[in-house]
């Protein structure tokens, strides 16, 4: 079979689906479904399956094939300590190394994120912009570290964001949209753009502490973008 849609655009569309609730954690993912709403071959489906598998989104065991990967409170734990660190380093440099160039670049990022972010609060729902603001939160977040001067930083930290995304981006969660990120957002790049290192790594912090594992491991998880 001739794919309709090539590999690379399969890939980026499960991708997609993955990290922004399209399903639901645990669900079984079947390449012969797949196959038939992607139009390609099921070798196509199971080669993009195993590199997102290698990407950890999805898991695969025998018997019992393809699925999204489960929510666990440990994982999204950890996933937000190595987000915090490689973010709170990488801002690090990039107000260092960053001219006004990434300024621009990270000034408009903001503007736009803020904009769907007021549409999402003037709709009430996340759910008609969702894919527009996961988009505009990624390009915000990447931005702040895009001066770094590290290829590998920058890869690291996109792969580890789409995790955390993936454990945070539920229809349960409201799709981790809280309304506190418009004023932090505003105060991380605010604390960028004045080249304040300690206040915008405690800013960072801040803003990613409410998805760190309580001590007590039994008491309700506050969820946060």
């Amino acid at each position: 079979m001739t794919d309709k849609i090539g590999t690379p655009d399969i890939h980026e569309d499960l991708r997609r689906r993955l990290i922004t609730g399209g399903f639901v954690p645990g669900q079984k993912l079947k390449p012969d479904e797949l196959r038939g709403a992607y139009g390609c071959s099921i070798n196509t489906v199971r080669e993009v399956l195993l590199r997102l598998s290698s990407a950890g989104l999805v898991t695969f065991q025998d018997q019992r094939g393809f699925r999204a990967r489960e929510s666990s409170l440990r994982h999204q734990h950890e996933l937000t300590q190595m987000r915090v660190l490689l973010e709170q380093e990488g801002v690090a440099i990039s107000m260092r190394d960053g001219g006004l160039e990434w300024e621009a670049q990270l000034t408009a990022a903001h503007h736009k994120l803020s904009h769907i972010e007021a549409r999402i609060a003037a709709l009430g729902a996340v759910e008609p912009v969702l894919d527009t603001w996961c988009a505009a939160e990624w390009e915000f977040h990447e931005t702040l570290i895009s001066a770094c001067g590290s290829d590998l930083m920058r890869q690291t930290y996109a792969a580890i964001y789409d995790q955390f995304r993936q454990q945070l981006v539920t229809r349960e969660t409201n799709f981790g949209y809280y309304p506190n990120n418009v004023a932090e957002h505003l105060g991380i790049v605010e604390a960028a753009l004045a080249r304040d290192e300690a206040l915008c790594r405690r800013r960072i912090h801040e803003h990613l502490a409410r998805n760190l594992l309580p001590l007590d491991a039994t008491a309700p998880m506050r969820k946060l973008a």
